[in-house]
């Protein structure tokens, strides 16, 4: 027994031997093979630059999102009220979804007054999976499926490393990150039953670019990033996967949740205002983007400054100096 196991071995060694030989002609075509497909590569990113230079100027189509069923978290204040106004003035019908109730039902007090029945708030924290689950069924036997996702709803505190709270730090993680997965553990199986819906995330430019005084925001806009890109790559392994994606950058917004802001340049990079970051955010969806920054510039800009040396991009970081400052210690 003992021989015929070292026998088995022995053989089974000379087979792997054998199999892993490579014959010198299979590496010249393999590199024939590997330099084609780079080739071509070069020639379909060449392709896409232009596409992309077209559409600059040439904007795609908006799509109609008339008896659209949107859902909108946050719709309470700032963007996500400036965005539920907009999609019911473009004929959608609108899904509000908000922690304070008696904000969120003014928002759509003054929708359905302006646009009709076109409103229907509903209070939940979107931080916790049971409250989700829960109002999606609301929603589901009150409104109907939802076609249109945007997990707008953030919250940030300004505050250096050592003054953060655990508890803080949690509540940032817990709405910014797992909002976004929580509902698309709950909405994307039913898009892709339905074989139609469109999924945006809300991240920031400070998921392109990491700034002081807001730890876990940025590492919570990074998360929103790094999960609709791998949410991308999802669907696009799947052909017939028809549900659309696109991701935000917006610079600093004014909806209060900043005290103090600075920048060297501030009459070409001031905050902007919730109602014009709605119109870019509905144009990228209705055009069916994928990624966008707002302003545009912000996007270009990380994609060329990456490429440089790590001491370039801190001295243009100093440059410049744009960010937040820490909240004022009566805000803690």
């Amino acid at each position: 027994m003992a021989i015929d196991q070292e026998s088995r071995e022995s053989m089974h060694s000379d087979l792997k031997t054998k199999k892993h030989k490579t014959h010198p002609w299979e590496k010249f075509f393999q590199g024939i093979e590997i330099t084609l497909y780079i080739l071509r590569w070069f020639l379909q990113m060449i392709y896409y630059l232009c596409e992309d230079v077209f559409r600059f100027f040439f904007p795609r189509q908006l799509k109609s999102v008339e008896k659209e069923i949107v859902l909108i978290t946050g719709t309470g204040h700032g963007i996500g009220k400036e965005l539920a106004f907009k999609y019911a003035q473009a004929g959608a019908i609108v899904v509000g979804w908000d922690f304070n109730k008696e904000n969120n039902e003014n928002t759509f007090k003054e929708i359905n007054e302006k646009y009709g029945k076109r409103g229907h708030p509903y209070t939940c924290d979107v931080s916790n999976l049971e409250d989700i689950k829960a109002t999606a069924k609301k929603v589901s036997e009150e409104v109907g499926d939802v076609t249109i996702l945007i997990a707008n709803a953030g919250i940030l505190y300004c505050r250096q490393v050592q003054d953060y709270t655990p508890m803080e730090m949690k509540k940032i993680i817990d709405t910014n990150v797992m909002q976004l997965l929580w509902l698309i553990h709950v909405y994307f199986p039913i898009m892709v039953k339905n074989s139609y819906g469109h999924i945006v995330g809300i991240s920031s430019v400070t998921g392109l670019y990491a700034s002081r005084n807001m730890l876990p925001y940025s590492c919570s806009k990074y998360a929103v990033r790094g999960i609709m890109e791998a949410l991308r790559e999802e669907i696009r392994a799947d052909k017939s996967n028809k549900v659309k994606t696109t991701v935000i950058y917006p610079y600093m917004v004014n909806t209060g949740m900043i005290k103090v802001s600075r920048s060297r340049f501030q009459h070409f990079l001031k905050m902007l205002e919730p109602e014009d970051v709605a119109e870019g955010i509905i144009a990228a969806q209705r055009t069916e983007m994928e990624e966008v920054s707002i302003p545009g510039i912000w996007r270009v800009v990380n994609n060329v400054v990456r490429i440089l040396p790590r001491k370039a991009i801190k001295r243009l970081i100093d440059l410049l100096d744009a960010g937040v400052e820490p909240d004022p210690i009566d805000s803690f």
